[in-house]
């Protein structure tokens, strides 16, 4: 996985998107582990549940930066 995901490159997103991606890509990451470095059609259910638990911890500890 590249660093990118780990520390946040913006790319242009708002700081609430970088936060996002970020919490998603090591989700998935923890995921492919877990399964082998690959996630079957049946374990998507299961995969999008956890994402979903990350994005909602991730959205609320998120505070914007004062301003």
């Amino acid at each position: 996985m590249s660093d990118a995901y780990v520390v946040g490159n913006p790319d242009g997103l708002s700081p609430l998107l970088v936060e996002l991606r970020d919490a998603i890509a090591r989700e998935l990451h923890a995921q492919l582990a877990l399964r082998a470095e690959r996630i079957e059609l049946a374990d998507l259910p299961e995969v999008s549940y956890q994402v979903t638990i990350q994005v909602e911890r991730t959205l609320r500890a998120w505070r914007p930066a004062p301003g």
